[in-house]
């Protein structure tokens, strides 16, 4: 049984993970920035399978779950964060830094500051209170690893209208290289990718027209959070080795789609 922590755990392939993490026995505390998501993703990972009474919030149905409200961009709330999981389950073996945000696709100078902030600090310094907090956690107790999760932008690739967010995950992809080299003894570090899986991350701030004609991409690449969320929990927690990267979305996947994409068709958005 690992103990994991798993920051932005309400949605997404956030909340995907975490549900996998559940379905094979280990234990997960994550957080939310809002009460009601948080209270809506606690509710439905304690839903008991084919139980008659429901599930008390603390997961007593067999799966070892804590919800709580931190924002990450606040140190201290992330410290609480620690301080409530490892209090619950005596020690958190990984930590993943999960939580981020976008921006409407606007180019630079168009985009107001408070958005700006808003994705530099849920995406850049919500990583950077994580691992700190993480890895001072860790090396106290003598083990764990820290992951954090790429996106677009991490491997240099530019997509227009989406400069502040891409330079978020490429900053990342830089901070856990070079945080590979500094961890304490026990402790490591490493890189999640899951590549294109359709969330409102995927799709935010498209207008009709426009999500139309980027499906025919999404329909080659990306993948649903049930597809992804369980391969990468499983390797989260089997290749939590220093400076590992895991990686969905392979080069020789990417070039295999792309083959096979005159000959079939993919409906990743289950429309049809």
């Amino acid at each position: 049984m690992t103990n994991i922590v798993l920051t932005g755990g309400t949605r997404g392939i956030g909340l995907g993970m975490a549900r996998a993490f559940l379905e094979r026995g280990h234990r997960v505390a994550l957080c939310g920035t809002r009460a009601d998501s948080v209270e809506r993703a606690l509710a439905e990972l304690t839903e008991p399978a084919g139980r008659d009474e429901p599930a008390g919030r603390d997961g007593r149905d067999g799966r070892d779950v804590l919800a709580m409200v931190a924002d990450v961009a606040d140190r201290s709330q992330v410290q609480a964060l620690w301080d409530a999981a490892a209090g619950r389950f005596g020690r958190v073996d990984l930590w993943i830094n999960n939580a981020g945000v976008s921006h409407r696709r606007q180019p630079l100078w168009r985009l107001p500051e408070d958005e700006v902030r808003t994705v530099l600090d849920v995406n850049l310094a919500g990583v950077l209170n994580g691992t700190a907090v993480a890895v001072t956690g860790m090396a106290a107790q003598g083990s764990g690893h820290v992951w954090n999760m790429e996106g677009l932008g991490s491997d240099g690739r530019t997509v227009p209208g989406l400069g502040v967010y891409g330079a978020t995950k490429r900053a990342l992809t830089y901070l856990t290289g070079a945080a590979a080299k500094e961890m304490p003894p026990g402790v490591s570090i490493g890189l999640l990718s899951p590549g294109m899986v359709v969330t409102g991350l995927l799709t935010h701030d498209y207008d009709p027209q426009e999500l139309q004609r980027a499906r025919r991409m999404f329909d080659i690449l990306a993948d649903r959070v049930e597809t992804v969320a369980p391969w990468l929990a499983e390797r989260a927690v089997s290749r939590a080795r220093n400076g590992a990267h895991v990686r969905w979305l392979t080069t020789g996947k990417v070039l295999r789609r792309f083959a096979a994409a005159p000959f079939g068709s993919r409906d990743v958005f289950g429309e049809s």
